[in-house]
């Protein structure tokens, strides 16, 4: 036999290979974004007269420290895992969700009300049954544009941001009126049952103290993006949704049901986004507090962008984005000049250093990308978190 040449490598290491410059091409932009962004908010640091490497150390340091800046940081990324999970299933889709702060704010009403209506039951009952009134009344109200969006047409962006002003006015209302203590000025509904108290990472893990909130609603965040990632890239529902967000008029003339498609991805959306109740009411306050959300489902939107819609994404934005949140608040207090808006700023500055990669794909497709990622980014930026539960959260 002679030897012509060297073999080629087997199929399996060719897919390996594939796949990791596959992911390197997509790491690429939100990279660049953010080294962009902490350049650009570097030279604003330093032109009000504080240095930039001390500023941006004390930010890491203080994100980063154990067990206080770790816990926090975590804690505070929860919610944007499930914002930008719920942003990132409809971005699939071809929706832009902007209604995922509604959802969570009717959702967490939900789950006070079981926890404050039910509080007789036993705990293998109550805290399961908390958690699934968090995914159904968020599924619902973000099931409700969707079905607006199949049926009538109307335009999801229009009718998200409308549910916004009636999710909150409602759970508001129904907060004042019917669930608040007597004699209690706060704006805050009955504490829920102890049997629903979901337990707290440090009681659990050495060396964690329990006073820091983290608890079992992160490690249900991550089981979250887990499910996402199989129900998008290993069903054939999932493969449909995309093939929906791809091409809606495509994927009809495949025969793929798109207006089905449409409401169950605002559902799932609306659902993710609902869990942040789970973190807020069953893990947190134990109650539902009006008020409680600083922008968690406007800033689930960077999060999905600069995630790339991805469940892997959408992991590392929401903890770059939770240690933005956790050191802002130590170079608000240990600097001279620079106060914790910074945050503010670095996100805006990741968002539209994404908007503006997005251009040369916006020219080719007319447009539509650019206007969507105008229309998030911008509101991302308006809505940004500003952290509270150290300095202001009961």
């Amino acid at each position: 036999m002679s030897a012509s040449g060297p073999l080629p490598p087997p199929p399996g290491r060719l897919q390996r290979a594939e796949r990791a410059a596959r992911a390197a091409r997509a790491a690429r932009g939100p990279v660049i974004a953010v080294l962009v962004a902490l350049g650009a908010g570097g030279v604003l640091i330093a032109a009000l007269g504080d240095d930039p490497w001390t500023t941006y150390r004390l930010l890491l340091a203080s994100a980063l420290s154990w067990p206080d800046g770790v816990g926090y940081t975590l804690f505070y990324a929860t919610p944007l895992i499930f914002t930008g999970l719920a942003v990132a299933v409809a971005f699939r889709a071809g929706l832009f969700n902007l209604g995922a702060e509604g959802q969570l704010y009717a959702a967490a009403f939900g789950t006070a009300w079981i926890g404050i209506t039910c509080a007789e039951l036993p705990a293998w009952l109550l805290l399961p049954l908390a958690c699934l009134a968090a995914a159904a009344v968020g599924g619902a109200w973000g099931a409700l544009p969707g079905l607006l969006k199949a049926r009538f047409g109307a335009h999801e962006v229009i009718t998200t941001i409308m549910l916004n002003f009636i999710a909150v006015a409602a759970a508001g209302y129904l907060t004042q009126a019917h669930y608040r203590a007597p004699g209690d000025a706060i704006p805050e509904t009955l504490p829920i049952a102890a049997a629903a108290h979901l337990p707290r990472l440090g009681s659990l893990l050495p060396g964690l103290p329990a006073r820091i909130p983290l608890n079992l609603a992160f490690p249900g965040a991550l089981a979250a993006c887990a499910l996402v990632y199989l129900l998008l890239w290993r069903t054939r529902w999932g493969y449909a949704l995309r093939a929906t967000g791809a091409s809606a008029e495509a994927a009809a003339y495949g025969g793929i049901a798109t207006g089905r498609q449409v409401v169950a991805a605002m559902a799932i959306s609306g659902a993710l986004a609902g869990m942040v109740g789970i973190n807020e009411v069953l893990g947190y306050r134990y109650r539902y507090y009006d008020g409680f959300s600083a922008g968690y489902g406007f800033t689930g939107i960077a999060v999905a962008l600069l995630g790339r819609n991805h469940p892997v994404g959408v992991v590392l934005a929401a903890l770059l984005f939770g240690a933005m949140v956790r050191g802002g608040l130590f170079v608000g207090i240990f600097t001279d000049h620079v106060s914790r808006d910074l945050v503010q700023v670095l996100q805006g500055l990741v968002i539209l250093c994404m908007a503006v990669q997005r251009l040369p794909l916006a020219r080719r497709r007319g447009g539509a990308a650019v206007a969507g990622g105008a229309v998030a980014g911008g509101v991302a930026a308006g809505g940004a978190v500003a952290g509270g539960a150290e300095d202001g959260g009961r």
